[in-house]
C-alpha cells in the first residue's frame, strides 16, 4: 500500500480536509456527548437519567462517547496488542484466511465505500461461530448458509483473546440497547427479541499511513447498516462525523478508554428517523498507522425492519415500509467487497411514498 492507485482516489467533492485548523478541530470534536456509565454499577439505579442523555445524543448526533462502561482495560490493550501482531504479518499469512465472496468473514485489503476503495486492511468475525445467512439476495430464495470464522494460527492466541473481548463487548453492547428503548419510552427489553439468532461481528481495522491522505480515505462516508457500532480507537484519531443539522464534517477526538457509540439504520428505521445514523468516515495520515475495533450489533437473518408500533401514530405516519434485513445484509456485504456497477444499498430505497 505505498503508491496510492487512481482506486483510492476520492471525487474531489468527497476528498477530505487536511488542514483544518486545530483550534476549529477541537471545538468541533467537543460536540459529541460524553455519557458516564458508572451508575450502572449499581443494580438498582435510576437509568432514566442516562436513558435522557442517550436520547439527546442520538436525535441530535446519532453519535455519543461513553467512559466508565465497565470492560477491562488490560482486556483492551491485550487485543489491541495482537490484533497489531497480526497485521504486522506478511501479506501472504494474512491472506490465508482471506474472505471471499461467500464468506464476508476473515482478512481482506480490498474494501470498497461507495465504489472507491478504503486505505485499509481489516479483519472480521462472526460473535457467533456459526452464524445462520440468507444464501442468495434474491427475495423468493428461501435457502439459508452457515458460515464460520477463519482463525489465522499467528498470533497463537489471536482466536481466544478475540472471542472472550467480543462476549465482553456483547454486554456492553446489550446494556446500551437497554437504555436506547427506556429512551423511547419503551419497555427495556423490547428489542432484544430481535437477537436470538443475531448476525452481529466484530472488525479490525489497520490504517496504514498514505503517501497522498488529500487524496483517500481509509474507508469512505458511509452510514452503518445495523443497530448500533461500539467503537474502539487508539489515540492517532482520524474518525469524522456529519453533523446532522447541517452535513458539516467534524472530528472525533480519540480516547483509548473510551467507546464511540453510533446509531445504525436499523435503529433509525425503528424509529421513525427519530434517531439518527449519521454518516461517518475516517481519514488518513503520511505518517502513522492506526488501529480501530468496531463492533457491530446486528439483529436475526430473518427479522424483518420497519417503524415500532408504538412510535408511529396518525400524526407521526411511517416513514419506511418493511424489509428484511438478512437480504439487506447480503447486499451490502457483496457491495463492500469489490467495486461494482452501482451503488450499494441503502434505507433510502425503502422510503415510504
Amino acid at each position: 500500500m505505498g503508491v496510492l492507485d487512481e482506486a483510492f482516489i476520492q471525487a474531489p467533492e468527497h476528498r477530505p480536509k487536511t488542514h483544518l485548523k486545530h483550534s476549529d478541530d477541537h471545538i468541533l470534536s467537543k460536540e459529541i456527548p460524553t455519557i458516564d456509565l458508572s451508575s450502572l454499577q449499581d443494580p438498582n439505579c435510576d437509568k432514566t437519567a442516562l436513558a435522557t442523555e442517550i436520547a439527546e445524543a442520538c436525535m441530535r448526533w446519532g453519535f455519543f462517547q461513553v467512559i466508565n462502561h465497565g470492560l477491562s482495560l488490560d482486556l483492551m490493550r491485550r487485543v489491541e496488542k495482537t490484533v497489531a501482531e497480526f497485521f504486522s504479518l506478511t501479506l501472504e499469512e494474512k491472506r490465508r484466511v482471506k474472505r471471499d465472496e461467500v464468506n464476508p468473514m476473515g482478512y481482506h485489503d480490498g474494501e470498497h465505500t461507495k465504489n472507491v476503495r478504503d486505505w485499509k486492511e481489516i479483519f472480521d468475525f462472526f460473535l457467533q461461530d456459526s452464524t445462520t445467512v440468507p444464501a442468495t439476495t434474491e427475495p423468493e430464495d428461501t435457502e439459508l448458509r452457515k458460515l464460520t470464522n477463519p482463525w489465522p494460527q499467528n498470533p497463537s492466541d489471536f482466536r481466544e483473546v478475540c472471542q472472550e473481548y467480543a462476549r465482553e463487548v456483547e454486554k456492553l453492547a446489550f446494556k446500551l440497547l437497554e437504555l436506547i428503548s427506556i429512551s423511547l419510552g419503551l419497555p427495556g427489553d423490547r428489542l432484544t427479541g430481535y437477537f436470538k439468532d443475531q448476525t452481529s461481528f466484530l472488525r479490525f481495522n489497520h490504517y496504514p499511513p498514505c503517501p497522498n491522505p488529500e487524496l483517500a480515505l481509509g474507508v469512505g462516508r458511509h452510514a452503518d447498516a445495523g443497530v448500533i457500532t461500539v467503537l474502539a480507537q487508539d489515540s492517532v484519531g482520524g474518525l469524522q462525523v456529519s453533523r446532522r443539522s447541517d452535513g458539516q464534517w467534524f472530528s472525533v477526538k480519540p480516547n483509548p478508554d473510551a467507546f464511540i457509540i453510533n446509531i445504525g439504520n436499523c435503529m433509525q428505521v425503528w424509529t421513525n428517523d427519530k434517531y439518527w445514523s449519521a454518516e461517518h468516515r475516517v481519514v488518513v495520515n503520511s505518517s502513522k498507522e492506526r488501529f480501530s475495533m468496531p463492533f457491530f450489533l446486528f439483529p436475526s437473518h430473518d427479522t424483518n425492519i420497519e417503524p415500532l408500533k408504538e412510535l408511529i401514530s396518525e400524526d407521526n405516519p411511517p416513514c419506511y415500509k418493511k424489509y428484511n434485513w438478512g437480504k439487506f445484509f447480503a447486499a451490502r456485504n457483496r457491495s463492500d467487497y469489490k467495486k461494482l456497477q452501482t451503488e450499494s444499498i441503502q434505507i433510502d430505497r425503502f422510503k415510504a411514498a
